[in-house]
């Protein structure tokens, strides 16, 4: 679905300069100064300094000294948007099937402009440098669920994300131009799934298909994360794509 046009005089600014203040903090910037929040964002400190204080009257920053950190209460926000998914509570016993069935972590995400955005998950194992959990975004360019998701794109709208991209080389095998990246989505569509080897991180696989509702639309990407090193992409299609594929089935038949 395209983005509306919205008109530039619409737009509360003071309230995007607060979201930027929010994304401004992670795992690698848990807590952070004034000046620090100011030079992530490229905001003035002074209207770092008036977001900040507006997000700690509302109860959503804490200050101690001179850091600034988000509180609890941040989780509100995006658990107004988890409630809102109600098909992932009649598909998470899908998700513990597949991990109970395979012996490994599988995934449930959706698309968010260039990124997958994780919104359930069965773990079995860990391998990531990066830990996953709901909420965790990942670049759709290089992950199985992205190219799946982006696959049921229309072509116009899958081409305008395409030219926004950065084709970073997280490794060797990673896609290097928007071209590859254009075939390899096709190839997706026609196939029906997507198997990345080794393009996001050195040793990690992954197997991704589409969950479509009853109508046909598809309202996620479902997906088997494995170890390069135990398990080949053979075993991947022949094992573990069947499970995919007959949890996609099973969903079809619970997604109104």
């Amino acid at each position: 679905m395209s983005t509306p046009e919205i008109d530039p005089k619409e737009i509360v600014s003071a309230f995007a300069k607060g979201l930027d203040v929010i994304k401004a903090f992670g795992a690698d910037h848990a807590e952070m100064t004034l000046s620090e929040v100011a030079n992530t964002t490229g905001l003035t400190r002074a209207t770092a300094r008036r977001s900040l204080l507006t997000l700690q009257s509302l109860g959503y920053v804490a200050v101690e000294g001179r850091g600034f950190r988000l509180t609890p209460r941040i989780l509100e926000l995006g658990y107004s948007y988890l409630s809102g998914l109600s098909f992932i509570e009649r598909i998470d016993p899908l998700l513990a099937d597949i991990a109970r069935t395979t012996g490994e972590s599988c995934s449930l995400s959706v698309l968010d402009e260039l990124d997958v955005v994780y919104v359930a998950r069965r773990t079995n194992n860990h391998i990531m440098s990066v830990t996953l959990n709901v909420g965790t975004r990942l670049p759709a360019s290089h992950t199985s669920m992205g190219r799946v998701l982006l696959s049921a794109l229309m072509p116009e709208e899958l081409q305008q994300r395409i030219s926004q991209m950065r084709f970073k080389a997280y490794t060797r095998q990673s896609l290097q131009s928007p071209d590859q990246l254009s075939q390899e989505i096709e190839s997706t569509r026609q196939n029906g799934f997507s198997l990345v080897d080794q393009e996001l991180e050195e040793g990690l696989r992954s197997l991704a298909v589409p969950l479509y509702n009853s109508r046909g639309e598809v309202v996620a990407a479902l997906n088997v994360g494995c170890s390069a090193l135990k398990v080949s992409t053979g075993k991947m299609l022949n094992e573990y794509l069947p499970v995919l594929l007959d949890a996609q089935r099973k969903a079809k038949e619970l997604l109104a």
